[in-house]
């Protein structure tokens, strides 16, 4: 399984695909360099361009760094097959449509170019209207690549994330608790542990539906979520249970921290059906130490202490 992000994001607000209007020009003929900025400027463009290949390489690993490439095949610094073969021999993300420019034009040239990784190839001299069209072609493969990029994180979300509260699933929390207690057995920290269990979840469920019932689950998760810290584990564990790794939390603030997750989902009641509903949960905890990595154990005593809070009263936290 792949490594996590500490904050998932909901499928809403992950990235979608973007519009390309600026372009990287590496022209070390000062005519067709000022030829190909004013054709590019007059179709909309935002135009970036530089003389030498070691200067647009140097760009081209920029973050905000234009994903249409116009290279000119022979330049000070660094040519543009050399540009093209170091571009792709790295994993990239975001890909950048290399479009190759050149005087060359014997087919072997051409093929050169194409190994080197160049997605296109334009022969000296050449008309407005034909680069035009090839740069629109690269807009449509970068789009369709941005829409395959989406539609692979979208499954990716999926897999790992419970769909309806949007937090880690069952599978990705368990994973995540394994990997925080290998981290803290490596490092000599210690990984806090909460089991949470909504109070009379049944009674909501019952006097307001499941729909409602829903909507509490989603409006607890966000709570425990306001309240953690970025780089803690917030999963939802089956039914109303949820699940929260606390990441290199020293033994003495364990305790505290479920108290602060206790009181953010006590303080207000949940608008349930226009009826405002309290909600409370149970919280049970416990600690790791750096010598500890049996998760089920743990597990086993958190919810040993959950059943122990419950039966206390509820709404309050006890820890093993």
């Amino acid at each position: 399984m792949e490594p996590f992000l500490a904050n998932p994001v909901s499928q809403a607000e992950q990235s979608t695909p973007r519009e390309r209007n600026s372009v990287l020009i590496a022209e070390d003929d000062p005519l067709f360099r000022r030829i190909l900025e004013a054709w590019l400027s007059s179709w909309g463009y935002k135009v970036t361009s530089v003389d030498d290949g070691a200067k647009a390489f140097e760009l081209l690993h920029q973050n905000d760094a234009s994903e249409l490439v116009i290279l000119d095949w022979i330049m000070p610094g660094m040519d543009g097959l050399e540009i093209c073969r170091r571009m792709r021999s790295r994993e990239q993300v975001p890909y950048h449509y290399i479009l190759l420019v050149t005087s060359r034009d014997d087919k072997r040239d051409v093929i050169r170019g194409l190994e080197a990784g160049a997605d296109d190839y334009l022969t000296k001299p050449f008309d407005a209207g034909e680069l035009r069209a090839r740069l629109r072609v690269g807009k449509r493969i970068l789009q369709l690549q941005d829409e395959l990029i989406h539609a692979r994180e979208n499954l990716r979300f999926q897999a790992t994330h419970d769909s309806l509260t949007s937090i880690w699933n069952r599978a990705a929390v368990l994973d995540l608790l394994h990997r925080e207690l290998q981290r803290a057995f490596r490092t000599g920290g210690c990984t806090g542990i909460l089991m949470l269990d909504i109070d009379h979840f049944k009674m909501i469920n019952d006097n307001h539906g499941h729909l409602n019932g829903d909507l509490v689950l989603r409006e607890v998760a966000a709570r425990i979520k306001e309240v953690v810290r970025s780089y803690d584990f917030v999963g939802r564990y089956g039914g109303e249970e949820f699940l929260v790794v606390l990441s290199d939390c020293a033994k003495q603030d364990v305790c505290p921290s479920a108290e602060r997750i206790r009181e953010a989902i006590a303080k207000s009641p949940i608008s349930v059906d226009g009826v405002e509903v309290p909600v409370t949960v149970s919280i049970g905890a416990t600690f790791a130490s750096s010598a500890d990595t049996m998760e089920q154990r743990l597990l086993q005593q958190a919810d040993i202490a959950l059943y122990s809070a419950k039966r206390n009263g509820r709404n309050r936290v006890e820890i093993s």
